[in-house]
């Protein structure tokens, strides 16, 4: 818990005052230890601390003609009150996290950016925390670590499943007609067909995430559809290469030779003008499906107040910065439900990849 450590913290800084400093006749200020109390009390405020710089007056004013350790000691009592305060500030934090799709760092730098921007229209301080993989996302939100979430369609109707009252609360506006691109090097040959690649067997497949709706549920969906057979059964490999930007590199490196890739991530990389086409193309794609969605726990009123949910839905369809809907890429949030997902829940029974 964060009130104990910072409580910690300073009784060591307590207690090492007195051991190296006994008598107390080698301070000849106690500006230093001022100093140093209040940098630990800032350090602490800007990991998320609302710290209540007021009570720290008592300390100021009882400063007097003390020593610095009855000071310090002075300072220590006046932080627990502040604790006691703050906790409660701390704990109404708003947490958020996304599914870990792309390269990491991208990732950061736009949701550090929607963390800012629900903070001014929600009137609550929110934090993005990231994760590693889809499943730690799911987890994050099933133990109230998150409160809201970033899903694809597959991940998404798995929080919800574990998570009793919690909703689809809004997607993007190209959520609603989603695809997943199959992708191959080029030397295998392989051409852009409006047919199944039936003649993509026996190659080498890398899908993305194992949780990922474009990258895995989808177009295992079709693979088993046209070959009747699981994806180890037809491919000489297979592979799971953990986002769709390592896939891209992976296929295009040659490392397999075809894979499935969601489209909007493509068609980013493809205007960064990080993929060489003389080495990698699109050579199938699927016919649509709903994807990616905001969710959030069904809690949310209980814990910030009546209406929140509705204030969280607002903002996400309010967001209309061109620079951050680029980044995801979207060209504006719509309203979602429960039952826009209903297609993949059938599709993940259908496969396996759901109860």
């Amino acid at each position: 818990m964060p009130g104990p450590c910072l409580l910690f913290d300073l009784v060591i800084r307590y207690f090492d005052f007195t051991h190296r400093y006994p008598t107390l006749k080698l301070f000849s200020s106690q500006s230093s230890i001022i100093r140093e109390t209040l940098g630990l009390l800032r350090e602490y405020h800007d990991r998320g601390f609302t710290i209540k710089w007021p009570l720290l007056m008592v300390c100021k004013l009882s400063t007097n003609d003390e020593g610095p350790v009855k000071m310090i000691g002075k300072i220590i009592i006046a932080v627990v009150a502040a604790i006691a305060i703050s906790s409660a500030a701390f704990a109404d934090t708003f947490v958020f996290t996304a599914i870990p799709d792309e390269d990491a760092t991208r990732l950061r730098t736009r949701f550090d950016k929607v963390a800012v921007y629900l903070s001014k229209q929600l009137n609550v301080r929110v934090k993005f925390v990231p994760v590693k993989s889809y499943a730690a996302a799911i987890r994050a939100f099933r133990n109230n670590q998150v409160q809201l979430a970033w899903f694809g369609g597959l991940s998404g109707v798995r929080a919800r499943n574990l998570v009793k009252g919690s909703q689809a609360i809004a997607q993007g506006a190209e959520d609603k007609k989603f695809k997943t691109f199959f992708i191959a090097h080029a030397s295998t040959g392989l051409k852009n067909s409006k047919d199944f690649p039936k003649n993509m067997r026996g190659r080498t497949f890398t899908f993305g995430s194992k949780g990922s709706t474009s990258g895995r549920l989808m177009p295992e969906f079709y693979i088993r559809q046209i070959f009747n057979k699981a994806p180890n059964k037809v491919f000489s490999r297979v592979g799971f290469s953990g986002n769709h930007s390592r896939t891209i590199a992976l296929v295009q490196a040659g490392a397999f030779e075809v894979g499935a890739v969601n489209f909007q991530v493509w068609n980013k990389a493809l205007k960064a003008g990080k993929i060489d086409a003389g080495k990698i193309s699109i050579i199938w794609e699927t016919p649509e499906y709903p994807d990616y969605n905001w969710s959030v726990r069904g809690d949310l009123n209980k814990r910030y107040g009546d209406g929140f949910i509705q204030k969280v839905k607002s903002a996400l369809l309010n967001l209309k910065d061109p620079e951050l809907l680029a980044s995801f890429p979207r060209s504006s949030f719509i309203p979602a439900s429960n039952s826009d997902y209903d297609r993949i829940l059938e599709t993940g029974k259908k496969i396996g990849l759901l109860e």
